[in-house]
């Protein structure tokens, strides 16, 4: 037997035509021709990007495997010309130095001509100079202390006036600053062929430094990401 529906479905309806059958269930879904292979095609491009995403990788790691790990990596590092023997210059080539070593940066100081003076020290006697060469150590201030200012510098009088304005503001000193890059790891290279010419010997000169000459700064400079003239 039929139920309720199919007898409904046949009984005339008061005009004396037959009712018409009830709609579908509304929570019954129908199914959308098609619909299974739309999904299948879906799930078909999706492997094949996968497989060839996976095969990229693979090509790029085989690739990379071939140099070694120092050659991958990206050295953070930072190189400084130290020309300058103005005592403003300085302090700036030191507080950029121990600020980008205090990040963790590697950091090469290159000490050429008149940058020279404000590693050497006051005290120090060389025997065996010509008059040249000593006529250099004589004009030329030695040790942090006794370097001039770039502006204002009044006569030899700017130096000890900022000096002690930065004591009154309780400011690092310059010698302070060059103790604290040794003790950071930050390299003090003089200039070899500078030291030369302006007759200035390694005794005269602070301990914990390295010599070189120009091949010593570009070897660091090849690498570097950043290099400063000051």
């Amino acid at each position: 037997m039929g139920g309720p529906s199919a007898a409904l479905a046949g009984a005339p309806d008061r005009k004396g035509g037959p009712m018409a059958a009830p709609p579908p269930d509304a929570g019954t879904a129908t199914e959308v021709p098609g619909a299974r292979d739309l999904a299948a095609l879906k799930a078909e491009v999706k492997a094949e990007v996968l497989s060839e995403v996976r095969g990229e990788l693979d090509a790029l790691r085989a690739l990379v495997s071939r140099f070694p790990p120092d050659a991958v990596a990206v050295r953070d590092k930072r190189t400084i010309v130290v020309f300058s023997g103005d005592y403003d210059k300085l302090m700036a080539a030191f507080i950029i130095a121990t600020g980008a070593a205090s990040m963790g940066t590697e950091v090469s100081m290159y000490f050429t001509f008149w940058g020279l003076n404000a590693l050497r020290r006051p005290s120090a006697k060389v025997r065996g100079k010509s008059l040249v060469e000593r006529a250099f150590g004589w004009m030329m201030p030695a040790g942090p202390k006794r370097q001039g200012i770039s502006k204002m510098n009044m006569m030899g009088l700017g130096g000890p006036m900022i000096r002690q304005v930065m004591k009154a503001k309780n400011v690092e000193p310059l010698e302070g600053l060059m103790a604290l890059a040794q003790e950071m790891g930050v390299r003090m290279i003089a200039c070899q062929m500078s030291m030369d010419i302006l007759g200035i010997r390694g005794e005269e000169l602070v301990d914990g430094l390295q010599f070189g000459g120009v091949a010593t700064y570009l070897g660091d400079d090849a690498d570097a990401q950043a290099n400063l003239f000051i």
